[in-house]
């Protein structure tokens, strides 16, 4: 079905700005949000005036921007959640700027000046009637029509509904499918979050075990040198590849979260359209989208534990000849750290006739 193509400015859910508005005030101002908006840590966002003003009231000695003297950063809390904001030199400057409520907020004063009534009302023309107006739709072609086609025409046969009635459905469909896609978006950035602090602890970890493992070695002879160089090796690798393992995730879900956002810019500028007409064309491939989308299932998160590195725990304890089979010992953990504590405290009071190896 082909038409003339004629502009009928549609009337905004007056409801629904003002609950988009609501999203989009700034919890220290109380106004909108001024650009540039930047986002915490904890996902809050903040105007970055507002920011500035907080952090500046958390740290009165921080040297302002443009200042000849580095300074050291700073904190400050949160004012939706009280988390803790830790800063770098740069202040609120280092902070990363939220684009996608920037852009959300260009698109909202956009809708807001539009006038709420248009006196010269046009509509989308019928081409094979041309005195007619679009205004049903038909379910069998899911095409909008005219009157004319359905009693004469191409669709005489075909099942048809009104025009609006379409329109709020798919409208409404689109709508819940933004709001279940926004909602996964959240869940998703928390995994990321999550698998983001699983790599910290992994670092943490092999990080102790390294030194525990160095420590356990200066107190062998030359000859655990090379065997000492292996473990590294080992630990190492086991390391890289957990590490790699939980990176390629956040990656894919990084993938995931940034397509599924491109969407829904995509899917709030469709629903901008003030064409039925011209929305109902595009609507259903959108609908289909986002449901899909919505139904993407992600690589699962690492087991329980997977951050551990406890397995890469060795004894001293072993006799001098059998020095050279000495290998990591899973399931070694913190009653056996204690032993070695009190091992390394023995051995620091003990005298220097007591630290001589014993003869054959």
């Amino acid at each position: 079905m082909n038409f003339t193509v004629g502009f009928k400015p549609l009337l905004g859910d007056a409801h629904s700005m003002d609950n988009l508005e609501k999203q989009l005030i700034c919890p220290i101002c109380l106004e909108m949000f001024s650009k540039p908006v930047v986002i915490l840590p904890c996902q809050h966002n903040l105007c970055r005036k507002c920011a500035n003003d907080v952090f500046q009231a958390s740290n009165p000695l921080w040297q302002s921007r443009g200042s000849t003297t580095v300074s050291s950063g700073g904190r400050f809390r949160c004012p939706s959640c009280r988390h803790e904001v830790v800063l770098d030199r740069h202040g609120v400057y280092g902070l990363q700027r939220n684009l996608l409520v920037e852009n959300i907020i260009d698109i909202y004063k956009q809708e807001s000046s539009r006038p709420l009534h248009s006196k010269a009302e046009q509509h989308l023309m019928c081409e094979e009637h041309e005195d007619e107006k679009i205004n049903i739709y038909c379910l069998s072609c899911e095409v909008p029509t005219c009157s004319l086609c359905k009693v004469f025409g191409a669709h005489k046969d075909c099942e048809v509904a009104p025009l609006p009635t379409i329109y709020k459905r798919q409208k409404s469909e689109l709508s819940d499918g933004i709001a279940m896609l926004v909602a996964g978006n959240d869940r998703v950035q928390a995994v990321i979050t999550q698998m983001e602090e699983v790599c910290q602890t992994i670092e943490d970890n092999s990080r102790r075990q390294k030194q525990l493992l160095n420590q356990r070695f200066e107190t062998l002879c030359a000859v655990l040198e090379e065997r000492k160089g292996e473990l590294l090796q080992a630990l190492a690798r086991e390391q890289e590849e957990k590490l790699q393992r939980v990176r390629g995730l956040i990656r894919q879900y990084g993938d995931h979260l940034e397509a599924s956002s491109k969407l829904v810019e995509s899917a709030i500028q469709s629903m901008e359209e003030p064409q039925m007409a011209l929305y109902l064309q595009q609507a259903k491939e959108l609908i289909n989208k986002v449901g899909a989308m919505s139904n993407v299932e992600l690589a699962g998160r690492p087991e329980p534990g997977y951050e551990s590195m406890d397995q890469f725990t060795v004894s001293v304890e072993h006799v001098a000849e059998m020095l050279r089979t000495i290998d990591f010992q899973p399931g070694a953990s913190g009653e056996e750290e204690d032993e070695e504590v009190a091992l390394d405290r023995d051995e620091g009071s003990a005298g220097p006739e007591e630290e001589r190896p014993d003869g054959p």
